[in-house]
């Protein structure tokens, strides 16, 4: 059973006529992992910003759980259902690692008894240890980094997880490290992993691709 559908959608900017998205339908599951692949200007980036819910969609259909994502709280979707990882990582360099999840915590209103001890938990389960989570990010390497951004994005225990370009910057080695915590996020934590990606490596790893084509 899907976790997240979309059916029929399309998507143009405000001030632009063509259509970045046309008539789009796919179904994510729990317990997989996806690609979401395309040339620059195809509409990945727009697409992952619509299932995330910061932008909203006119014409067609996205389907939480089966409820219509522009009919529910999207604050709330965001800070609870959906975990997103970023190519640049978006943490707070002068904070360190364990307080920048600890700060996901806060703003997505978890209740745990320990905080602390929660995300050295987290940064465990992406093999970080807690002397790592004490050190400010900026003296993370970029896998270092990217671990601790999935590890936030698991903060509040998210179905889904939307990745984009989470190994864009990352060697091949390490891109493969990132890849084995994706996939066992999915395959073994039943969590929703979507991959918008360039690199033909990731996509060979996942269980589906998505391949979206330029409009004219």
């Amino acid at each position: 059973m899907s976790i997240l559908e979309l059916k029929n959608v399309s998507y143009r900017y405000k001030d632009g006529n063509n259509y970045v998205l046309n008539n789009i339908s796919y179904s994510f599951d729990k317990g997989k992992t996806y690609a979401i692949r395309g040339r620059s200007g195809s509409g990945k980036t727009t697409l992952l910003s619509l299932i995330s819910g910061l932008e909203r969609y006119e014409e067609g259909n996205i389907l939480f759980n089966h409820m219509e994502l522009n009919h529910i709280d999207l604050d709330y979707y965001r800070n609870t259902n959906v975990g997103i990882v970023f190519q640049s990582f978006n943490l707070l360099p002068h904070l360190t690692a364990i307080e920048n999840i600890i700060l996901s915590m806060d703003i997505s209103k978890v209740h745990v008894p320990n905080k602390k001890k929660k995300a050295i938990e987290l940064l465990e389960k992406v093999g970080l240890n807690e002397e790592i989570g004490n050190r400010r990010v900026l003296k993370l390497s970029g896998g270092e980094q990217q671990r601790v951004a999935i590890a936030r994005s698991l903060s509040y225990d998210p179905e889904i997880i939307l990745a984009d370009e989470p190994t864009g910057n990352l060697d091949h080695e390490t891109e493969d490290e990132i890849m084995e915590i994706l996939i066992n996020l999915a395959h073994k934590e039943k969590k929703c992993v979507v991959i918008v990606t360039h690199s033909s490596n990731v996509a060979n790893q996942v269980d589906v691709i998505y391949e979206l084509k330029k409009n004219k």
